[in-house]
């Protein structure tokens, strides 16, 4: 049944965080909340088909991609870090940046009961203080991510200075994490990431300050977690706010019911799929934002011809290779044609995930990759590579669900240590101990009855102000 709540919705323009938002709207549809969800054109295109059911309750509202001087090298048609080098990144914040001013107009004239904003969108706090609207600050991130960075007046000033004040900073767990924890960045990660977080950037706002008025200006902030899975971490961060702290649960997102593929390339390799041993098989996928260079790849297809376990390794092509036959070391494909299989571009990763197949998932670890996998109780084995993914990474290793891939102090890795990894989590005493674990986690996961109530908690909030 449907409320008279109107929700504004609008993430940062990456699909890491796009997608997690829109899921999020879904939700919130579902439960009867009517939602706007704002972004540019392109990145509404690429978006999901909407159920007709939901239809009605979602407001796909476009904003014109402001045009930029030419001088920044956006490339025609990119709207999301997905379309660009991670240089031209923070061009891409100065566009997005001035979407505050159609955002503003369509705020003046929806008058929404809530504004819910990402970590970039600093500039909707003062647009929800000027029209008296409540905000939230939606955290895509893990509730151990969100804990390990802390309190928002650690960000900016004194106390940048105090908790943050180096790379090494971020090395070791903070104080106000009084428990054992894994979670800390290693100094490879750290030294690629600092300047990210509280470096100067072409936009004029350091990724800190925006972090620090969105989280400071709001409401509350919205988490996507469970206390099932990491109530230590979300009790951390309760404390150390000020302010109501409101896991959404998981937003898993659905099984498919069926599959319904009807390229033939895919039919192909689905009937391999089902010719291959229950759980023998270790999908290889990381994501479009993790731009692997020509050496990582050649590790990792090295590493995987090293271990001899089946594998699917769905890979999108990197910019330095010309054709996908440039992508793979030479003679790859025939030494590994009867082990495993190379798939270059889209992939249809949730009906590959549910594949009985599929027993484990050598990936990235960010934070919706980590939920998408677990579902299906695979073992995972992480090989992080920006953002959130190392935390995320320690956390899974720390729950003993995970892992790692041993890396050098430069960050590096060899086929050695890959195959070691994907050795140690198939086929080892240990990792069968990992697969125990993770079907346990996957009861956590796929519950979607437990996910919706989270939700429905969240509604109750939106309505009566209390969490």
């Amino acid at each position: 049944m449907a409320s008279d709540l109107h929700i504004v919705i609008i993430p940062w323009s990456a699909f890491g965080h796009i997608l997690p938002f829109f899921h999020f709207s879904k939700a919130l549809a579902e439960a009867g909340v009517h939602v706007s969800f704002v972004s540019t054109p392109k990145n509404i295109q690429r978006l999901p088909a909407i159920s007709p059911t939901l239809a009605p309750l979602i407001n796909l509202v476009e904003l014109p991609f402001p045009a930029l001087d030419v001088k920044y090298g956006l490339p025609e048609g990119a709207e999301a870090t997905v379309d660009i080098p991670a240089e031209k990144i923070q061009y891409l914040k100065i566009a997005y940046d001035l979407l505050q001013h159609p955002f503003k107009q369509f705020v003046a004239e929806k008058s929404p009961n809530w504004i819910i904003a990402d970590f970039c969108s600093h500039w909707a706090v003062d647009i929800a203080k000027e029209y008296g609207i409540p905000l939230i600050y939606l955290s895509i991130f893990s509730g151990a991510t969100r804990a390990f960075m802390g309190h928002p007046g650690n960000f900016v000033g004194d106390g940048q200075k105090r908790f943050w004040g180096s790379p090494e900073s971020l090395t070791s767990p903070p104080e106000w994490i009084t428990f054992p924890s894994y979670v800390a960045f290693r100094s490879y990660e750290a030294k690629d990431m600092y300047p990210g977080i509280f470096g100067e950037n072409a936009s004029g706002i350091r990724d800190a300050e925006r972090v620090a008025k969105t989280v400071s200006g709001c409401q509350a902030i919205a988490v996507r977690s469970c206390i099932e899975f990491e109530v230590e971490y979300m009790d951390v961060y309760q404390k150390i706010m000020s302010k109501p702290v409101i896991p959404i649960g998981l937003l898993p997102p659905e099984k498919p019911e069926k599959r319904e593929i009807t390229d033939g390339t895919w039919n192909t390799i689905f009937e391999w799929l089902d010719n291959q041993e229950q759980e023998s098989v270790v999908f290889v996928g990381f994501g479009s934002e993790c731009k692997l260079t020509k050496d990582q790849v050649y590790e990792i297809a090295y590493g995987l011809e090293l271990s001899k376990l089946p594998f699917l390794w769905a890979l999108r092509k990197p910019n330095w290779a010309a054709t996908d036959l440039d992508v793979l070391p030479p003679e790859f494909n025939n030494k590994t044609s009867e082990k495993g299989i190379v798939s270059i571009g889209w992939a249809p990763q949730l009906e590959l995930l549910s594949h009985p197949s599929i027993g484990g998932s050598l990936f990235h670890s960010g934070w919706g990759s980590v939920i998408e996998t677990l579902q299906y109780g695979h073992c995972l084995i992480v090989l992080p590579f920006i953002a959130d993914q190392g935390l995320n990474a320690r956390l899974l290793v720390e729950k003993g669900l995970a892992v790692e891939v041993d890396r050098k102090e430069d960050g590096s890795f060899t086929r050695h240590d890959i195959a070691k990894s994907l050795r140690l989590a198939m086929v080892s005493e240990e990792g069968s101990q990992l697969k125990t674990r993770a079907k346990d986690a996957a009861t956590i996961f796929q519950n979607r009855k437990l996910h919706q109530d989270y939700i429905n908690r969240f509604v109750k909030y939106l309505k009566d102000g209390v969490s």
